[in-house]
């Protein structure tokens, strides 16, 4: 039985996005009271993998993830191994017999307020916003008489004994939640055709050319980078790092090439996982870049040398 840890509690796009991964393991998954409590539990062994979001489509990343894997540190073993997309749907969730002008007080996490701020200023605009650890947090409340609605995943008005005062309040549709899987010490992944890279780099000092130099390890391999994110590293003002996500698999010959440049000129580079992508779109690999075009580069250097 494998053992998940997801971002709790009952009722969080997290456990929908564990269903989604390991149905026949859901039912028993942990959640977890936050993101980073999920991930020492995978660090300590007591889990075997943890569900956590990672980035948002409207809102971007999820900084309490972000920093959780920062913290680490280089040699903790932790690796993404799979991704998750999650299409999100809030509704507005209140005790049986509350009505839409009895609201006062709506809890929920930072990034559904971001994501239903117009509809909120519209219906609800003197109604007091109350940000809590998750949606399904806020729902918990809801139930527990603390607040007087929550934004929230449909799901969680059966978990906490709510009903929807009104459904489809997000301020657009389409939006997509990135959660991702975490094992420890795992092997990675074999490629699929359709992979992502995950690294965190560390440059040596900020100087003028510094992200320059970092991006031309990937631009000269023909390797497209789908996210690049300048995030503090908590070590003191001005001290940044660079969170990537790059098409490609570290089985490739150009990737493992990226991977020694950003080594050579990166203070520090942090390997988070090779994985395949949720959407299954093929990376554009060319013709200059793929395995055989580096196999043969290598076979015309040995016959320089007598090789």
């Amino acid at each position: 039985m494998t053992r998940i840890a997801y971002l709790g509690p009952a009722g969080t796009f997290t456990e929908q996005a564990t269903q989604q991964w390991a149905p026949e393991h859901a039912a028993d998954a942990w959640p977890a009271p936050s993101v980073p409590a999920a991930i020492a539990a995978l660090r300590e062994g007591r889990v075997d993998a943890a569900v956590v979001p990672f980035e948002n489509s409207v809102e971007g990343s999820v900084p309490a993830t972000l920093q959780a894997l920062l913290e680490g540190g280089d040699d903790d073993g932790v690796r993404i191994t799979a991704e998750v997309h999650v299409e999100v749907q809030f509704s507005l969730l209140v005790r049986p017999g509350t009505q839409l002008e009895d609201v006062s007080t709506v809890a929920s996490h930072p990034h559904a307020f971001a994501q239903t701020r117009d509809w909120l200023t519209t219906h609800l605009p003197t109604a007091q916003q109350v940000p809590e650890a998750s949606t399904a947090r806020a729902a918990q409340a809801v139930g527990e008489g603390l607040y007087d609605a929550a934004v929230a995943a449909p799901g969680a008005a059966d978990a906490y004994g709510l009903v929807p005062a009104v459904e489809h309040v997000a301020d657009r549709e389409g939006a997509v939640t990135r959660f991702v899987v975490l094992r420890a010490a795992h092997e990675v992944p074999a490629p699929t055709g359709s992979d992502r890279t995950t690294l965190v780099a560390l440059i040596w000092q900020n100087k003028p050319g510094a992200l320059l130099e970092l991006l031309e390890q990937f631009a000269t391999r023909g390797i497209d980078l789908s996210r690049l994110e300048s995030r503090p590293t908590g070590g003191g003002l001005g001290e940044y790092c660079f969170w990537i996500d790059a098409d490609a698999h570290l089985a490739e010959a150009r990737m493992r090439e990226a991977l020694t440049g950003l080594r050579r000129t990166c203070r520090g580079v942090r390997f988070l996982g090779s994985y395949p992508r949720a959407d299954g779109r093929p990376a554009a690999v060319p013709a200059h870049a793929d395995d055989e075009a580096y196999a043969e580069a290598q076979r015309w250097v040995e016959t320089l040398t007598g090789g």
